[in-house]
């Protein structure tokens, strides 16, 4: 026990100098073309810190120079979260190698890992914390937790989710899947205005790299909020703001390139997407047509629970009071979504019982 203790210790410590070595190279970078006369060597350090924390979807609080006036920090970037991912997955891969099988049960070494993972993100979050910028350190164990258990879970002795889980597991990649090849059409069809924006904040060469980056990994925030949009319910891009078919209210925006793709009016044809969502439905009924009704109602829970958190991950509030509504809204995300799919399913189970029961007669 003793040593899966100290090779997931070290293990862990490496994950976190994987990631953070790059992002301190690019807050150096940052630090060192900034210009401020009041910036000091520690700056750079805390940088790199808030990016790492920043992939881990831990929020920050913030005082906004000069006049401390209070914003928020929680739309972040759902692609982002790939990275701890994968430098985990890869790191726990090494644990388990260098133990050799020398341990009783590998759940809990992925328990130990897990645990000393987030205890470190924890500290980490803890220590970076400045007047300006503070992250909430207290919400660090419950996701580098979560992200770590699921890292390791990939990795040994994999383990294997109930059929009801595998279902709505696929009818939500599905969701994103699709919503991710919208988005890239709406790129390519609207690529003249997300050029605009990006010219307009004249990058540069590295600054141009970082910002590409950037709207890479929140490219799946942007599938979840066409995916609102073609549900009905639309997204917000602001506060008081709302940009859906049938409705339409939008002011200034933040000078972000993804963000050219947004529609410039009312587009009511578009509530047709709904017929998306009611197919999403029949495709979980038929998915889950020979489950007894308690595991057909079991997946469709875990759908809605996925959308719930698919809909908390990919909005929050961008930095400034005015940008304190970005992203979708998770209720209503989530029960326009539930309610169609909800008809596409019933609808599904009810021909496949007709047809069954045609047959046995």
């Amino acid at each position: 026990m003793q040593r899966v203790l100290l090779v997931s210790l070290s293990h862990a410590f490496r994950s976190a100098a994987f990631l953070l070595l790059p992002f301190s190279f690019i807050a150096l970078v940052a630090w060192s073309t900034a210009g401020s006369a009041s910036g000091s060597t520690t700056d750079p350090i805390r940088g790199a810190l808030w990016i790492w924390l920043g992939a881990h979807h831990i929020p920050f609080q913030l005082s906004l120079p000069p006049t401390a006036v209070a914003g928020y920090l929680t739309y972040l970037p759902m692609g982002a979260v790939v990275l701890p991912f994968l430098v985990i997955r890869s790191s726990f891969a090494r644990v388990l190698d260098k133990l050799k099988g020398d341990y009783h049960d590998v759940n809990v070494v992925r328990l130990n890992f897990s645990i000393i993972y987030a205890l470190l993100v924890t500290t980490l979050a803890f220590m970076s914390r400045s007047n300006p910028v503070a992250a909430q350190w207290y919400l660090a164990p419950l996701f580098a937790f979560v992200i770590a258990l699921i890292s390791t879970m990939s990795v040994g002795n994999r383990v294997v989710p109930s059929r009801s889980l595998r279902m709505s597991l696929r009818v939500l990649s599905i969701l994103l899947g699709f919503s991710l090849i919208l988005v890239s059409i709406l790129i390519f069809i609207n690529f003249s205005q997300v050029r605009t924006i990006t010219t307009s904040l004249q990058p540069g060469i590295f600054g141009g790299a970082l910002l590409l980056i950037l709207n890479i990994l929140y490219l799946p925030n942007a599938a979840i909020a066409v995916g609102s949009y073609f549900s009905g319910t639309g997204l917000a891009v602001g506060t008081g703001t709302l940009v859906s078919p049938y409705w339409y209210n939008l002011g200034e925006i933040p000078a972000l390139p993804l963000l050219g793709i947004l529609p410039v009016g009312r587009e009511p044809l578009s509530l047709i997407g709904i017929l998306f969502f009611v197919g999403l439905g029949a495709i979980l009924g038929f998915l889950t047509a020979n489950f007894d009704i308690r595991a057909i109602a079991q997946s469709y829970l875990f759908t809605v629970v996925g959308l719930v958190l698919l809909g908390y991950l990919a909005s929050g509030s961008l930095i400034t009071a005015e940008m304190g509504a970005m992203g979708v809204s998770i209720w209503k995300f989530a029960l326009s979504v539930a309610l169609e799919m909800g008809v596409g399913l019933a609808l599904t189970l009810l021909i496949t019982n007709k047809v069954m029961n045609k047959g046995a007669a």
